[in-house]
């Protein structure tokens, strides 16, 4: 097995200001990434047919049908669900990402 070096970045939401923003720092307490009155969100490595990077909590369209991303703990992976029923969640693979589109992301869709 060859090891391949990825790239974890970070994008966050400041709570505070309601802005998405990249960030230049992160703060790291006992192994746990942190940064004070934001909510951080993954770089899931996967990118949208026009090659724009999808991370954590991004809403992705199909059509008209909108999608979020986000980190599903008991199955340890990637998915996605429709916006509106999270019944429907599906592994997110490189497949999937690339039939998409990124629209924003969900936090977005919140401040309106």
């Amino acid at each position: 097995m060859e090891f391949r070096k990825r790239k974890i970045k970070f994008k966050a939401w400041d709570q505070e200001s309601r802005l998405l923003m990249r960030l230049n720092s992160i703060d790291c307490n006992k192994g746990e990434l942190v940064k004070r009155d934001h909510v951080l969100l993954q770089f899931t490595g996967l990118y949208d047919r026009e090659g724009e990077e999808i991370y954590e909590m991004d809403v992705l369209m199909i059509s008209l049908e909108k999608f979020v991303v986000f980190w599903n703990e008991t199955k340890n992976g990637w998915y996605y669900s429709p916006i509106k029923d999270d019944l429907g969640q599906r592994p997110f693979h490189a497949m999937e990402a690339e039939r998409m589109k990124r629209f924003c992301s969900y936090f977005e869709l919140q401040t309106n």
